[in-house]
């Protein structure tokens, strides 16, 4: 997930820094979903 979240700042809001704060937290969001439906089933 870190990687996730390092390689998008990088590649696309280096130098912006809300837009590259909510893109982040919406990764994190997205990774939470995930894990809430499929890993914690399991």
């Amino acid at each position: 997930m870190v990687g996730v979240v390092v390689a998008v700042d990088l590649l696309f809001f280096r130098h912006e820094f809300w837009p590259r704060l909510f893109v982040n937290v919406g990764i994190v969001l997205v990774f939470l979903a995930v894990y809430l439906r499929f890993v914690r089933r399991a």
